[in-house]
């Protein structure tokens, strides 16, 4: 929380060029299931939420943009690809999965339900597994080391020794 107790939410991209903190509430963080967003995100959906007016700040580097309508632009991280942004007249959206802890933010809607994959709502009724469940099948699991940003702000991104 912020000192006027405003909420704050903080996040970025996977590599960690692009950083963004945002002050006040988020409203309506959806599901939208549009031809187009599906396209942009390379997924079944693209999950979003909308931040204040003047709430958000670019803390690290800034996203790159295509204009992907008359009326809207996404933003993505150039190094990386993370989807990050939805511009539109009415506002900006972040990807819920570019926030440092997006399990804090719950979709309450669902938009472009017509685009809706035909097998969307079974997904909850798949086997699910943990990923460390792979490692006979993946071996290269075992010796996985990361170079994904952490889930919170660093002083350098990446780090020393690491380009």
């Amino acid at each position: 929380m912020s000192l006027d107790n405003k909420p704050v939410y903080i996040g970025g991209c996977q590599c960690g060029a692009v950083r963004f903190r945002v002050e006040g509430p988020l409203d309506k963080p959806s599901i939208c299931h549009c031809r187009m967003c599906q396209k942009a995100f390379g997924n079944f959906y693209a999950p979003l939420a909308t931040v204040p007016e003047g709430g958000l700040e670019w803390t690290r580097g800034e996203p790159k943009r295509f204009q992907s309508s008359n009326h809207v632009q996404r933003g993505f991280c150039a190094d990386c690809g993370t989807p990050l942004t939805f511009e539109a007249p009415d506002g900006i959206a972040l990807a819920i999965g570019a926030f440092d802890h997006p399990e804090e933010i719950a979709p309450v809607i669902q938009w472009g339900i017509e685009a809706k994959l035909p097998y969307a709502d079974a997904l909850p009724d798949l086997p699910g597994e943990e990923t460390e469940a792979d490692r006979e099948s993946a071996p290269y699991l075992h010796e996985m080391e990361s170079f994904q940003h952490p889930d919170h702000d660093t002083d350098q991104w990446p780090p020393e020794g690491r380009s």
